[in-house]
């Protein structure tokens, strides 16, 4: 019987152990001292989904016409059609009369285009607190309660590999959003919330054949069963992660603007949580030395 050659992947713990510290010491730093750049969910303002009735206009046009009306900061993209466009900006829908009526007649002005207001949302500074309060909530308690089943399916070991593996994929994919001064919203909080889960799958399939191996394998030891592991799970572990970034990928190029920041974050968090699963909560196995008695201990209380 010829043996499956394997991928030494234990080989590099060391190396991507250093990557990683240095990506989430980055990104830290750039949440510190850059911060994220909230949308008008978090931070307040108005929404205007515009339909030029002329074909010509240009996205350029567009936002040159509303940056003139001193509105904060505008975000102008293209959403469903050629001609619809949605607009954010800071100032909000009540701080004068005829509000929305003014800006379509200057921008009439500006550019002498037509247009259709289609729709329009305002966003208060009591309503954005609190909805940003509430996405920090949602990340903290679903990491929360990931920690706690994984606490009860394994042992304190595996736990606080897949926690340093989840609190790894959120502060990386918040970090690449600061970088490049993506606009964070509820979309990228539900994002971050399914990367979590994404992430925590991937663990949990390594770690069940990681247990399983140290009851079968006793005179093996960790550094080389959490190899073998991921080499017995790599096929679906690839396919997975493969077939859904096809998925995110797709959303990504065909699902215009308003989707480009939610398939962003999920395709930087699937590629960030498959190789977590692998390189950092793995290697943590390996530094509490986990053992076949570990888990003959905790079978046993």
């Amino acid at each position: 019987m010829i043996e499956k050659k394997m991928i030494p992947f234990n080989k590099f713990y060391k190396t991507f152990n250093i990557v990683s510290l240095l990506l989430i010491l980055a990104s830290l730093l750039l949440l510190i001292f850059k911060g994220l750049n909230y949308g008008v969910d978090f931070k307040g303002g108005t929404l205007i989904e515009i339909r030029s009735l002329d074909n010509t206009l240009s996205i350029s046009d567009l936002r040159k016409s509303f940056n003139n009306l001193e509105l904060g900061d505008v975000s102008v993209k293209k959403f469903g059609k050629d001609n619809d466009y949605v607009v954010k900006f800071e100032k909000k829908q009540s701080t004068e009369e005829n509000f929305i009526e003014n800006i379509k007649v200057e921008l009439t002005k500006d550019i002498g285009k037509i247009f259709e207001f289609r729709r329009v949302e305002s966003v208060g500074p009591k309503v954005s607190s609190e909805l940003l309060k509430s996405g920090i909530i949602a990340i903290g308690l679903s990491l929360g309660a990931m920690l706690i089943y994984i606490w009860i399916r394994f042992e304190w070991q595996f736990s606080l590999g897949a926690i340093a593996a989840l609190f790894h994929d959120v502060i990386i994919t918040l970090g690449f959003f600061s970088f490049l001064s993506l606009e964070i919203n509820l979309s990228i909080v539900a994002a971050v919330l399914t990367i979590v889960g994404y992430s925590m799958n991937d663990t949990v399939v390594i770690f069940d054949r990681v247990r399983e191996n140290l009851k079968k394998l006793s005179d093996i030891k960790i550094y080389e069963i959490t190899n073998i592991s991921i080499n017995e799970t790599l096929s679906r572990t690839i396919i997975t992660s493969a077939t859904t970034l096809l998925a995110l990928l797709s959303i990504f190029i065909f699902g215009g603007a308003i989707l480009k920041g939610f398939s962003f974050a999920m395709i930087l968090g699937v590629i960030v949580g498959t190789y977590s699963s692998i390189y950092i909560a793995n290697p943590i196995l390996v530094k509490l030395n986990v053992s076949q008695k570990t888990i003959l201990k905790e079978e046993k209380i």
